[in-house]
């Protein structure tokens, strides 16, 4: 009965959506300290996965706090930058801002590393014995 009119948008091919994807990837792995270091632990975590010959929920569980903690340290470079370009003087919301995105990501990174723990100790120990 009612037809609307749409606008189209022009947007940029899905491919360009990918690409600048991507490259926000890159640019936090490459130039993001913390993010390197995530992604070493996550390149030991793939091989002692591989060594230890861990089961399929094992590897999910694995995966899935991958993608997590890189997922959420993007996130918290994305606000830190933001707010660097929007408050470049010292602003105590802005501090707060950047401190608690950081602590969501220190958050992850630590119940990481402590489910890689229930996950590696017992198959290490049972190397050793």
């Amino acid at each position: 009965m009612f037809k609307k009119k749409f606008k189209k948008n022009k947007k940029a091919p899905l491919y360009k959506s990918f690409y600048y994807a991507f490259c926000g990837i890159k640019e936090g792995l490459f130039e993001e300290r913390n993010m390197f270091i995530h992604f070493l632990f996550m390149i030991a975590v793939i091989i002692c996965g591989i060594i230890f010959k861990i089961n399929k929920s094992e590897w999910i569980a694995c995966l899935i706090l991958f993608a997590l903690v890189m997922a959420l340290e993007l996130v918290n470079t994305a606000v830190e930058n933001t707010i660097d370009i929007c408050c470049p003087n010292i602003n105590p919301k802005a501090k707060i801002a950047k401190d608690t995105a950081a602590g969501a990501v220190l958050i992850a990174a630590i119940f990481a590393a402590t489910i890689g723990l229930i996950i590696f100790i017992p198959k290490f120990i049972n190397l050793i014995l």
